[in-house]
């Protein structure tokens, strides 16, 4: 576990998952075996959004790749690289063509091994200060790679009826209940706000869009992504990729919290 600390926030790390962020002693993070998701937070990469009726398969410049819901990229272990008290570095590394074991086979998968065409390094980094909690994303590849990316984190909910504010527009925990797996969009957006016993802002840098998720009234998923995925058939996945820019791309979240 790594834990980082500045004035009255902690965070808590484990294996590159953000686990817990406190303020003053309240937990903003999703918790582990509570009712809704079995994790707290998670990447989406390189693909966005479920891929079965695909046959799994998503068209890239190299040919196709094998790829389950949400990429392989977590279906990878992180490396620390670096922890100070207040910033800590996470990575994973793949190489072109590796077969990469898929969870999900064989109780909801047909496909028991992925693969995606191109090396990429992938860093998270955490930064804890004044501001709050930023985590930060920077993909490392042969530029013209196609990718998507996702950050979905889960907010710990303590009230009856919170919130989110986006885009000028009031969103009830009820209305995204209602849209269910497809996730509830936003679009156009890099700044939320989660009201609940206090109000939690995330600002956002590279993304550009939102979605919102959650099957529970104790916990909601507000996950910053480049391409909303239900927006095309799953066969088209691949016109919501972005392309590497030279050799890396950089992507950010700031979660910071106020009365």
């Amino acid at each position: 576990m790594t834990t980082l600390s500045y004035k009255n926030q902690t965070v808590q790390i484990d294996a590159g998952e953000l686990v817990s962020y406190q303020v003053a002693d309240q937990e903003y993070i999703h918790q582990k075996g509570s009712p809704g998701w079995r994790n707290a937070d998670t990447e989406m990469f390189p693909i966005i959004g479920p891929t079965a009726a695909a046959n799994f398969s998503v068209s890239t410049p190299r040919g196709e790749a094998i790829q389950d819901q949400h990429g392989l990229l977590r279906e990878m272990v992180y490396e620390r690289i670096e922890a100070t008290e207040t910033g800590a570095i996470f990575q994973k590394a793949y190489t072109a063509g590796t077969a990469i074991k898929n969870s999900k086979f064989p109780e909801k998968s047909t496909e028991e091994l992925l693969q995606w065409p191109y090396d990429f390094i992938f860093k998270k980094i955490f930064t804890l200060s004044e501001a709050g909690l930023e985590v930060r994303f920077i993909i490392s590849g042969v530029s013209g790679m196609p990718y998507m990316l996702g950050y979905h984190p889960a907010f710990n909910l303590v009230t009856d009826n919170p919130t989110i504010i986006a885009n000028a527009r009031e969103i009830s925990l009820a209305a995204i209940l209602e849209v269910g797996n497809r996730a509830f969009q936003i679009a156009d957006c890099t700044e939320i706000k989660l009201r609940d016993k206090n109000t939690v802002t995330i600002k956002t840098k590279g993304f550009g869009n939102f979605m919102l998720w959650t099957e529970v009234n104790n916990m909601v998923c507000i996950e910053p992504i480049t391409f909303y995925p239900y927006a095309v058939d799953q066969k088209n996945l691949s016109d919501g990729f972005s392309r590497l820019e030279g050799d890396e791309a950089e992507y950010g979240m700031l979660i910071s919290i106020s009365d």
